[in-house]
């Protein structure tokens, strides 16, 4: 199998690299650290192992001599190794330690600020367009995503379909993070339509039939296993009165096309223009995460209904983004933008849309979709030069 190269740049000390299941942690690390200790805790024989007796780490490391790397894949299935982790790091400072995790509850938990300030937070996030290069494909983005494991695989539809039943079983099931599996299971169907929208968990809950606190719960662990997020309003010298609410969005546009019911009265334009708006959010997100990492990302939406969908904020990018999924653009598609303007003069402003050409309408720029997320490279301008 040919090897993607990513945009992950490697962090000169220890650290945590997070990331859903599927995302590339271990082939990258396989790729870069070949010659590392490797604890692979997905290894039932070594989680046992470890599991059973944590200090154990101590007495392989000290067997090595040559001081090299230390790799704990999926360090959240034991994560008392974190204390004996903690004290290596203390005697040793030339020792360098990888961890990766795939879920951050089980390491709340268990104090995971212990390492804190020893060990950079990192994320692996699924393929970049420009990491694909010519190998990116928008239509097959929006349906499939872009999750490693499914893009590489012989077929992508039905290896994406048992993704989420990985998830359920192996994380939520068998780490009793919620009592009613089914239950869950709903509620991860009814938040695909709040995937691009503001969340409203008591819509969700009466969705589900079920209390808007157990929603509320379940929300927290969807996030925990980095299986969705929310984004902030932005709000900074707000000039008008704006929503609360954040935006929700699954990492992965293939997972939310996965997840969303169809029906009679379920729209196409209305999946797919969900789906272009999580792919440009999951593009944003990794170019922030695998960038200078000062930048965050947020919307903007005024009470009274005026939304722009992406707003880049930090010391060297200010920018707002309107995803539309057509292949024309009208002067009313931009209104959002302008209002945005009037606000915040010192913003660059751009809509993104399905179409092929570059354009200025109402004096706001109007680039192809496509050709934005092939250009997307982490350190680079957000947007086409």
């Amino acid at each position: 199998m040919t090897v993607v190269p990513r945009y992950f740049s490697i962090p000169d000390d220890s650290f945590f690299l997070f990331g859903p299941r599927g995302t590339g942690k271990s082939t990258w690390l396989r790729e870069h650290f070949s010659q590392a200790l490797w604890v692979d805790l997905l290894d039932r024989e070594i989680y046992q192992r470890y599991s059973a007796r944590p200090s154990r780490l101590r007495e392989l490391v000290g067997g090595d001599v040559e001081g090299r790397p230390v790799v704990l894949d999926e360090i959240q299935k034991v994560p008392e190794l974190l204390d004996v982790v903690h004290q290596l790091m203390t005697d040793d400072r030339h020792r360098r330690f990888i961890l990766t995790g795939s879920s951050s509850r089980k390491l709340k938990r268990a104090g995971v600020d212990l390492l804190a300030g020893r060990a950079v937070n990192t994320t692996m996030h699924p393929f970049m367009a420009a990491e694909l290069g010519d190998g990116f494909d928008l239509e097959l983005a929006l349906r499939h995503g872009l999750l490693p494991v499914v893009v590489t695989a012989p077929e992508p539809r039905q290896t994406l379909g048992a993704y989420v039943g990985l998830y359920l079983e192996e994380e939520v099931k068998t780490e009793a993070m919620v009592r009613n599996v089914g239950g869950f299971s709903r509620f991860l169907e009814a938040m695909t339509f709040s995937h691009g929208a503001m969340l409203n968990s008591s819509a969700v809950a009466r969705e589900c039939q079920v209390a808007r606190a157990t929603v509320e719960g379940y929300q927290s662990v969807l996030e925990d296993l980095l299986l969705g997020f929310r984004l902030p309003v932005f709000a900074r010298r707000a000039k008008r009165h704006l929503v609360q609410h954040p935006k929700f969005y699954y990492f992965d546009t293939g997972v939310f096309h996965s997840l969303r019911p169809r029906g009679p009265l379920d729209s196409p334009a209305e999946i797919s223009g969900a789906a272009l708006e999580g792919l440009v959010a999951q593009h944003l997100g990794a170019w922030i995460a695998y960038g200078d990492r000062q930048h965050t990302l947020h919307y903007w939406r005024t009470r009274s209904g005026t939304e722009v969908d992406f707003v880049i904020y930090g010391p060297a990018y200010f920018l707002a983004i309107e995803v539309k999924n057509g292949r024309n653009v009208h002067r009313r598609d931009v209104r959002g933008l302008r209002t945005f303007r009037e606000d915040y003069p010192e913003a660059d402003v751009c809509l993104l849309y399905r179409g092929t050409e570059r354009l200025k309408v109402n004096d706001v720029l109007c680039l192809p979709c496509e050709a934005f997320l092939r250009g997307l490279v982490p350190g680079q301008p957000p947007w086409l030069q």
